[in-house]
């Protein structure tokens, strides 16, 4: 558990102190934290909802509480492009904001961004600010990085050098992404909306534009996704429309070998047939003749084929 005030900037102690500013950052389990949530008033059902993994976007008030349940997004181990959503509990009192995920690395990532960004002073509703404003951007970094994946799979597939399997996976994966993105900061905006218009009149004055921001970017993200999904079909049917192209050369390259040898086998068939009154059978050149004939043959065919781009 990581605990940062005005006095002390980065603490792992369990304490939390009564009637100072503490942003608390930690997992969900920690029963510390749970306890002192409990005897200063907080709803069970909102104790359950925090441990959910399940649970969606939410914005709720009760009491003295302030609950928000947003989505950090974290690359699969399964494939470069899957990423997948973890809760990130935002608990805000007059005193205090506990950040709460289960998963430590996340936790550990937003305290050293924070601590970057956080100044003696700020209140704890631009420490709200401050947190969102870091999840919202580690999302965006995600919409770019795929950006650059779908650019690099584009040119692959116009360079006729690709892993139809290994593109048709990575578009897959993409689509979920970008599909659970969309939907998700479409929520977001709607819990970064709530939050703000339940700020006092005079703190939504001071962050007006902070929170003006946020929403440009959550808009952003939102088109951006729904863009970068089409995107990803296109690509799909890019790759079908070469890999139809591909074996309509490959048939074509067929067709043009089977037109090559099929009057070289009528030629040979006539030459099979059992009759006695065949000439060329006697001729001392026969043999050499038919030869010539199949060769000449066989390259005029060639030739048009050629000339007609069939192979």
């Amino acid at each position: 558990m990581y605990i940062v005030s005005d006095e002390v900037t980065k603490s792992e102690q369990i304490t939390i102190k009564e009637h100072i500013k503490e942003i608390i950052f930690s997992t969900t389990s920690k029963p510390e934290i749970i306890q002192w949530l409990l005897d200063h008033g907080m709803h069970e059902s909102f104790i359950e909802d925090m441990r959910d993994e399940e649970q969606s976007v939410v914005y709720e008030e009760s009491g003295n509480f302030t609950f928000i349940v947003l989505k950090y997004f974290k690359r699969s181990e399964e494939h470069p492009l899957l990423y997948e959503d973890f809760n990130i509990v935002i608990i805000i009192t007059e005193k205090k904001l506990f950040f709460l995920c289960n998963d430590k690395d996340v936790v550990q990532r937003f305290v050293a961004r924070f601590r970057r960004r956080y100044k003696k002073g700020d209140s704890i509703a631009y420490v709200t600010y401050t947190l969102v404003d870091i999840l919202i951007d580690a999302t965006m970094q995600i919409i770019d990085l795929i950006d650059d994946k779908l650019e690099i799979i584009e040119d692959s597939i116009f360079s006729e050098e690709f892993d139809e399997e290994e593109i048709q996976k990575s578009l897959y994966f993409a689509r979920r992404s970008l599909n659970r993105i969309s939907k998700v900061s479409v929520l977001e905006n709607d819990v970064v909306n709530k939050l703000f218009n339940h700020f006092p009149t005079s703190i939504r004055k001071k962050l007006k534009f902070e929170f003006i921001d946020l929403k440009e970017h959550l808009s952003f993200l939102i088109n951006e996704s729904k863009s970068y999904l089409d995107r990803t079909g296109y690509l799909q049917n890019l790759l079908m429309g070469f890999m139809s192209n591909r074996m309509n050369q490959t048939m074509q390259r067929l067709t043009g070998i089977t037109l090559i040898f099929l009057p070289l086998t009528f030629i040979v068939g006539n030459y099979g047939m059992n009759f006695d009154n065949m000439p060329e059978l006697h001729w001392k050149y026969g043999y050499f003749a038919v030869w010539i004939l199949n060769i000449l043959m066989a390259f005029g065919i060639f030739w048009w084929l050629r000339k007609k781009r069939w192979i």
